[in-house]
């Protein structure tokens, strides 16, 4: 495999210029070409899923039993998708426990320059995470990693936990936070205990999305991480928020604008990245679906809203940029 430069490859950041026109719907996303994606407006889904269970020993995620998820799903099953816009490159998170499989996708990215970045899953608290983010971190296509707040939660003084946040921070990474409303004020504690850690909020910490105002206690929770710089949130589990499994997410922008209104006034867009939960999401809605409504909602708030949250704040809080063959 092709040593990648850290320094080149960190120092090759997209330039955002004026937004696309949208393209005709039901139409698959093409490969982008880099130069065509460099002088035009980006979109980077910041939360994908990639694996392969043809592979061999399996997957260890999705469950076999899951008819929906349990297939291979690559970057180009994704450009297959219909979207209004193109997406240009996305950030892949890791689902999987098992330790090697953080090597799986590396190899994958290095294979496909769409990926421009990897949030991995390492054991936070163990004496092994030192050892293993130095080997990983070595990779600048790794990006940070991602932690369920379950885990922290089973061992909330664990001594080693915040040493290894700490750790992460040095090697300029992030930290993603999966989890309901509980893990709003775990991340207003990571943040005080390491300031120079960024933070990404998942899938809006499981909001409730029935179309009214948010509930009263989420809100306030998102208020005490709102004033942290360092937090982020990405604008994912909308259609997830509505719990319809079948498929029947609402399609109306302003089903959802409560929520987005409290987002952007709580965050702003310098601090809200587009994501769409890629392929989990289908289990509620389309991607072109996901797509359409937040495009729908930034769109309006003028072109500066849109650009930073579909491309801008993914390039800030992961320190991604895109990347040539």
């Amino acid at each position: 495999m092709k040593k990648i430069n850290r320094r080149r490859f960190l120092g090759t950041v997209v330039q955002v210029a004026a937004s696309l026109p949208l393209a005709k719907a039901g139409v698959a996303q093409p490969a982008v070409p880099q130069s065509q994606a460099a002088a035009s407006s980006a979109i980077i889904d910041a939360h994908t899923h990639f694996y392969d269970p043809s592979r061999a020993g399996g997957v260890p995620w999705p469950p076999r039993e899951d008819k929906l998820l349990y297939r291979t799903v690559l970057p180009r099953n994704y450009r297959t998708v219909p979207v209004p816009r193109p997406v240009t490159s996305t950030v892949v998170l890791e689902a999987s426990p098992l330790l090697e499989d953080n090597q799986w996708v590396l190899d994958l990215a290095a294979r496909e320059p769409f990926i421009v970045g990897f949030v991995g899953n390492l054991p936070v608290g163990t004496k092994s995470f030192g050892e293993n983010l130095k080997r990983f971190a070595q990779n600048p296509v790794f990006r940070g990693i991602r932690m369920h707040y379950r885990n922290a939660q089973a061992t909330p003084e664990n001594t080693l936990l915040f040493g290894d946040l700490k750790n992460l921070a040095d090697h300029d990474l992030s930290l993603d936070l999966m989890g309901g409303i509980e893990v709003l004020p775990f991340a207003a504690r990571v943040a005080k205990e390491v300031p120079a850690l960024r933070i990404i909020i998942d899938h809006l910490a499981g909001a409730a999305i029935d179309g009214k105002k948010p509930r009263e206690n989420w809100v306030v929770q998102m208020q005490l991480i709102a004033n942290k710089p360092g937090i982020f949130c990405k604008v994912s589990g909308l259609v997830e928020g509505t719990g319809r499994t079948d498929g029947s997410a609402p399609k109306d922008v302003e089903f959802y604008r409560p929520v987005l209104d409290t987002m952007r006034k709580l965050f702003g867009p310098e601090r809200l990245i587009y994501a769409s939960n890629w392929p989990v999401s289908e289990r509620y809605a389309s991607l072109d679906t996901i797509q359409r409504i937040i495009e729908g909602y930034f769109q309006s708030q003028g072109p500066r809203a849109r650009e930073q949250v579909f491309a801008k704040t993914a390039m800030s809080a992961y320190r991604c940029a895109q990347r040539t063959k």
